[in-house]
């Protein structure tokens, strides 16, 4: 687990401090150095996108990711459409629909989005996958890894965990609180969207910490990544599946 912190106290490897200032870090290019690429805006390099579209390549359904911005557009959102705007053009499965919050509320209450920047990960259905706050640095991965997901219905969960989750009578909110320079956020994202995506019952959020501290406050988070589970109780940490799994059953009982 890695303890919030400043921008000028981060509690993270000098790498990931690279990561955190954008100036380099999974495809992404600072601002200043997209400037004077001749004149070249990209977020991600011609080596992410050479690595994307291998990734990419095998996807067998379209995927659609929803963004929520408006006209006057919120910290991160600008930064978080041109980012999206990129994928199409690595592979013509994944889509990308802009929708302002504010103008298209109808559907931004049908999806639950309650806040922006928003992207809800889509294929044949909603399948509850979320994601709150720009996904750079190394929850770009956790993107990557949900458009698969929905693009191929690649789940990974153990046959033990699938009984759990076919056996869900009530709902089950999964808050993942994370920041860009943590290496150990992705792997509870990823958990949590799988479950999501296998069950109705479930539901998955990612939540950039730093981009809503009031809800990094309510929920008193210190450190990341700290999984929020029906807003009552919380696991910290990169959990095993199995953990994670019977955390939710305790809270289920209650």
């Amino acid at each position: 687990m890695i303890e919030l912190a400043t921008t000028d106290q981060c509690a993270c490897s000098s790498t990931d401090r690279a990561l955190a200032s954008g100036a380099k870090g999974y495809g992404f290019e600072s601002r200043q150095a997209r400037f004077s690429n001749g004149g070249d805006m990209s977020f991600l390099n011609q080596k992410i996108k050479n690595d994307l579209a291998e990734s990419f390549k095998n996807l067998k359904q379209n995927v659609i990711l929803k963004f929520f911005t408006q006209d006057m557009e919120c910290r991160f959102c600008k930064e978080t459409r041109e980012l999206l705007e990129e994928l199409p053009g690595v592979s013509d499965k994944v889509k990308v629909e802009i929708y302002d919050f504010v103008k298209d509320a109808a559907l931004a209450k049908e999806l639950g989005i309650s806040r922006i920047p928003a992207i809800a990960v889509t294929g044949e259905k909603d399948y509850g996958i979320r994601f709150y706050g720009i996904p750079s640095g190394y929850e770009f991965t956790s993107l990557v890894e949900a458009i698969r997901l929905v693009a191929n219905a690649e789940v990974k969960l153990t046959q033990e965990s699938k009984a759990f989750l076919d056996g869900l009578t009530s709902d089950v909110h999964l808050q993942v609180f994370v920041t860009p320079t943590c290496p150990y956020c992705p792997p509870a994202v990823i958990l949590a969207q799988q479950m999501a995506y296998y069950s109705p019952r479930v539901k998955s959020d990612m939540i950039e910490a730093t981009e809503f501290p009031q809800l990094a406050q309510k929920y008193n988070v210190y450190g990341v990544p700290r999984t929020m589970i029906n807003e009552s109780e919380f696991i910290e940490g990169a959990v095993p599946e199995n953990q994670l799994i019977e955390k939710i059953r305790s809270v289920l009982k209650k």
